[in-house]
């Protein structure tokens, strides 16, 4: 029954966590007015804050409060952060001329920006946590029930973050507000705040029935000392007169135990085998930044519903529901069948190929996105003042100017300060001509109706369904990536340390997230596609790199090589008796020699006086 709580937190949780990600983006693109690198930017950097901050929570958990605790205080901390989030996007907070645009920006960017911290901190401490306090509640004979929990524990995770991706958005297109109607981010922050709140509730309530095990310290402590001390032992060691060691974490012998410096040896050559991997998820997360971004440049109605921009990442886990068991069934099996040598390096090498693939698919849909444009007839008989245009004379008329896509805002004023506001909803390639004609009241409260919006070019009508080709390449390229990558992991990683390497894997997404962050902002490239030509350049280089490693790559076998240290000459203790024995064998040797050398010692006096006897008695 304990599981039950812990199934249920994880599904509320994962439901509150991808629910917030989804709009996110449009919340820092239309709500905050940030332009597309900006957003690009933040919500990178919120997400890489998501996979560092695992390290503090494990050893947290691990070394002074315990898992259980440590879920109860972050995930309090989780929700602060899901309720700040939601009061930041109420447009009304600020709204002083109740004009439906917030007056005071900062307030909201600062509200924002402190829910998502402690969002990062409460999502990423208890990551590495839950999982393994379900785990904590099996007995070591109950390894059957213990894989039918994790079963249903990821099942949780992905009918969490599929549903979540389903509803928020359509949450976000609903509109609200006290004094006028917008887009209802509160509402689609509220509805993951709540779920965050029965996350914790659940969980707690089941807190008599939990097995709660003592925190025993944490092993990433412990090998980050013992790398620590290495390369300082080295570093007082550098001079030449000091022999050489076959690996640099040997100098770490003075120290610690030598299965120890072994197992840390097995873990840093994987690790180095990371080092290339941060380039897959620096393109699997734009899905929810460039690719969404890119959605709402296209036509979403797929005939029986029209689909949200941010919707279109519901694509993704249920291509993973449907992917993962005809790989494991079909896919696998026939290469088997075929005598194809890939090995799981192999397979990681493949998602580098089908990701190269989609950047080329991204590139082909932008290019052919163009930027609206409008041009402005002035047929009232004074000069009038029309916002990002400037100043046009009566019977007079603009030239054209482009414009961003979506909504867009225009301020007509006059001369005497008086100012309508008008308001056009622009597609991509689209150009139109507004004009003003003489009969424009601008006082009137209707002034905005009067003014003649006349089409000139047509948007573009690119259909969503365009973005699914790239969605499948790249649940293709995560189900071979991921799944393999970390049975990769596993299988090489010391009995002791999968943590280890479970935080290393963690931190490649983190890294990946950064990489994006530094283009989004360091780059300034002017067009899109350019952008994604130096992320195609980016990964050519990265999938030779890494070739090279697998090829040069060899496995080991962790259980062999600690059953080697499990051996009594490699155990302190055994080996000092060992020691003592054989110096008592060689003194007890010693004395039996001496005691042998006396008595031939002896018996040779003897001999001499009896040959002597026999000698005289001869000569008689």
């Amino acid at each position: 029954m304990n599981i039950f709580f812990i199934v249920v937190n994880e599904f509320c949780e994962r439901f509150s966590y991808y629910g917030m990600r989804a709009v996110l983006v449009l919340y820092f693109r239309y709500f905050l007015k940030w332009d597309d690198d900006l957003a690009t930017s933040i919500y990178h950097t919120f997400v890489a804050l998501c996979y560092l901050t695992p390290i503090l929570g494990a050893i947290v958990a691990d070394s002074w409060l315990g898992k259980f605790k440590t879920i109860v205080y972050l995930s309090i901390v989780y929700t602060l952060g899901q309720v700040v989030m939601a009061v930041s996007a109420i447009h009304d907070l600020t709204d002083t001329d109740m004009d439906g645009v917030p007056n005071n920006m900062v307030v909201h960017v600062a509200l924002s920006m402190t829910g998502l911290l402690l969002i990062a901190l409460g999502t990423g401490g208890i990551k590495p946590c839950v999982a393994a306090f379900g785990g904590d509640q099996f007995e070591d004979h109950q390894e059957k029930q213990r894989s039918t929990f994790f079963s249903i524990f990821y099942l949780s995770i992905n009918a969490g973050s599929l549903l979540s991706t389903i509803i928020t958005p359509i949450l976000r297109a609903q509109e609200c507000g006290i004094h006028s109607q917008q887009k209802c981010y509160p509402l689609a922050f509220g509805v993951p705040a709540a779920l965050m709140v029965v996350a914790l509730i659940v969980f707690i309530s089941g807190s008599s029935m939990y097995t709660k095990t003592a925190p025993k310290g944490n092993i990433m402590l412990e090998v980050c000392k013992c790398i620590g001390f290495a390369i300082h032992n080295r570093f007082r060691h550098r001079s030449k007169k000091f022999p050489k060691r076959e690996h640099w974490m040997d100098w770490a012998d003075e120290k610690y135990d030598k299965l120890l410096v072994a197992q840390v040896k097995m873990v840093l050559k994987v690790l180095f085998l990371y080092i290339p991997l941060p380039m897959f998820w620096t393109l699997f997360d734009q899905q929810g930044s460039r690719w969404t971004l890119q959605a709402t440049t296209m036509d979403g109605d797929f005939g029986i519903t029209v689909i949200q921009p941010d919707q279109m990442q519901t694509v993704n886990p249920i291509l993973i529901l449907i992917m993962v068991p005809v790989m494991d069934s079909v896919i696998y099996p026939l290469i088997k069948k075929c005598h194809l040598n890939f090995t799981w390096l192999g397979f990681c090498s493949l998602q580098y190929g089908s990701t190269l693939f989609l950047v080329l698919v991204d590139f082909s849909i932008d290019i052919l996105n163009l930027v609206p444009s409008r041009m402005f007839v002035n047929g009232f008989g004074a000069a009038l003042n029309v916002s990002f245009v400037g100043t046009i004379e009566p019977l007079d008329i603009s030239n054209y100017t482009n414009i961003k896509q979506g909504p867009a805002e225009f301020r007509i004023t006059n001369t005497g300060g008086q100012s309508c506001l008008y308001n056009k909803q622009m597609g991509f390639g689209s150009s139109f001509t507004f004009v003003i004609p003489s009969t424009f009241d601008i006082q009137s409260s209707n002034c905005k109706q009067a003014i003649q919006a006349v089409e000139d070019i047509k948007p573009n009508t690119i259909h969503m369904g365009w973005q699914i080709p790239q969605y499948f390449l790249m649940t293709s390229g995560e189900v071979v990536f991921s799944v393999t990558g970390l049975e990769f992991s596993y299988s090489q990683a010391p009995s002791n340390m999968k943590s280890v390497l479970q935080a290393g894997w963690l931190l490649t997404v983190a890294v990946g997230n950064i990489i994006v962050l530094i283009v989004a902002e360091a780059a300034q490239l002017p067009d899109q596609w350019a952008e994604y030509i130096l992320f195609a350049s980016l990964l050519v280089l990265v999938c030779i790199i890494f070739g090279i490693m697998s090829y040069f790559y060899t496995y080991t076998d962790p259980a062999e090589i600690e059953a080697r240290f499990a051996l009594p000459e490699y155990d302190p203790e055994e080996k000092k008796k060992k020691k003592d024995s054989i110096v008592m064998e060689w003194k007890d040797s010693l004395k039996r020699k001496v005691s042998g050398s006396r008595k031939r010692s002896n018996s040779s006096k003897g001999s001499d006086k009896q040959d002597n006897d026999e000698l005289k008695q001869s000569r008689m």
